[in-house]
């Protein structure tokens, strides 16, 4: 266990639907904002975020594949939606929807990246749940966490593919689903 991880509780946290969680990281991930809905959330305060590496809220049931998938995207200067498994400092746990977007100066340069982060729908989650869980036991058979995400991105892509769709079309449509039923 690294020393930003506690045991984990089973416990879920939530936030109101109208709450924005916020963050700002820089372009290595280390967090250079974090508003007081995501301090709350998360259960840190401000000074124990400011400079800390995002994972720092990373929940291990979260496939490494779809992070590396986030990161790819954002790093082609493209923005990202996710669901997103998080770990509050006590270990309670709690899902966001995320909208992620590279951030830039007056030049156009990548300066680092935004986050706000917004409940999830439940019905779309339990669709998340499921795919993640395949992911991570895809991921799980190999002991190399290099080996493991490429495996996961591998079989996540080979899940798209399969449903004749693209990740960004598969947010989208359970989020438009979940809102229809």
């Amino acid at each position: 266990m690294s020393r930003f991880e506690r045991p984990l509780t089973g416990v879920e946290r939530t936030f109101e639907p109208h709450e924005i969680i916020v963050s700002k990281t820089d372009l290595y991930g280390r967090i250079t904002y974090a508003n007081t809905v995501f301090c709350r959330v998360a259960q840190y305060r401000e000074d124990e975020l400011l400079n800390k590496p995002h994972s720092i809220v990373r929940h291990p049931d979260m496939p490494r594949c779809v992070f590396q998938v986030l990161w790819d995207t954002l790093k082609s200067d493209r923005e990202i939606f996710a669901y997103v498994l998080n770990r509050a400092k006590s270990g309670d746990h709690y899902w966001v929807f995320a909208h992620v977007t590279p951030t830039h100066d007056v030049r156009g340069n990548r300066t680092g990246y935004h986050s706000s982060r917004r409940v999830p729908n439940r019905d779309s989650l339990r669709v998340v749940e499921g795919l993640y869980r395949e992911l991570r036991e895809v991921e799980s058979r190999h002991r190399d966490p290099r080996e493991a995400t490429a495996a996961g991105v591998a079989a996540f892509l080979g899940k798209l593919t399969s449903l004749n769709t693209t990740y960004d079309e598969l947010i989208f449509s359970m989020d438009t689903e979940a809102a229809a039923a």
